[in-house]
């Protein structure tokens, strides 16, 4: 985590601060880095707890797509 920013891993700073970036994309790629930390953490290692965290992982990450989708859709139909 960031001094500047407790609660936000450091690799997030930039994309934090710069505000053109889309939160949801800030999500979206932490996200990916979670999962992959996951993954790696699950091999060789069958705990029930990983496997949980990396399904709730999934679907928070599907749901970021959903949520992009569907406000691409609302923007091209109010345009």
């Amino acid at each position: 985590m960031s001094e500047k920013y407790p609660f936000i891993p450091d690799y997030l700073t930039k994309a934090l601060e710069d505000t053109s970036t889309d939160l949801i994309d800030v999500m979206h790629g932490w996200l990916k880095v979670e999962m992959l930390d996951c993954q790696t953490a699950m091999e060789d290692n069958e705990d029930r707890f990983l496997q949980g965290y990396m399904e709730a992982l999934t679907n928070a990450y599907c749901m970021t797509y959903n949520l992009s989708i569907d406000r691409a859709h609302i923007e091209r139909t109010l345009a």
